[in-house]
């Protein structure tokens, strides 16, 4: 993977594909720290302890179509290079939730990348499963929800050419308020 958006992106394909209804993203930096934290979160199936030992392995998967799952251990790949981890909880018929960390300033760790174009195909692949984002830094916080979105948009659909424009946009400046100088590829 090349950025960070893209192990979201597969981590919540995970999620969709356990039947969530609900899927939470939480991207937290804290410069004092210097730790970044990636947490999503889902109400989904959820896996059962046998199945949850081995999901580090790229061997396993819950899939029918391939034989290999390599989301999960290549998000933790990408953790432990820059001096991070992953860690992955669940419980059969509650849910998901898979957190990783990763050292802000480490020369390995991957570019944030586009968190608004991730959310925004998200919600056009499964608009009926509810977002949640929540960016902090520790000082500020930024959050949002699609369906406080649908509430507000009444019969237009959160599909719609002109709001997932406008979702990308609020999300893009959710990000550069949040991380803009943390995360130092947040430069504009």
């Amino acid at each position: 993977m090349r950025d960070l958006s893209l192990h979201l992106l597969d981590i919540a394909q995970n999620c969709m594909t356990a039947k969530a209804s609900k899927i939470n993203i939480s991207i937290c930096a804290d410069r004092e720290r210097d730790l970044l934290e990636m947490e999503i979160t889902d109400d989904g199936i959820g896996m059962d302890e046998g199945f949850l030992k081995k999901v580090v392995n790229p061997f396993v998967t819950a899939r029918e179509t391939r034989r290999v799952g390599l989301g999960i251990p290549l998000f933790e790949a990408s953790a432990k290079r820059a001096s991070g981890g992953l860690s992955v909880t669940s419980q059969k018929f509650v849910g998901t939730t898979v957190r990783a960390y990763f050292k802000i300033s480490h020369i390995d760790r991957l570019p944030l990348g586009d968190i608004a174009q991730t959310l925004t195909t998200l919600i056009t692949a499964r608009p009926d499963i509810v977002y949640e984002l929540v960016l902090t830094n520790k000082n500020q916080s930024f959050v949002f929800n699609s369906l406080e979105a649908k509430e507000k948009l009444v019969e237009v659909p959160i599909t719609e050419p002109e709001v997932l424009t406008w979702i990308c946009e609020y999300i893009n400046e959710g990000v550069k308020t949040i991380f803009g100088g943390v995360l130092n590829e947040i430069l504009s």
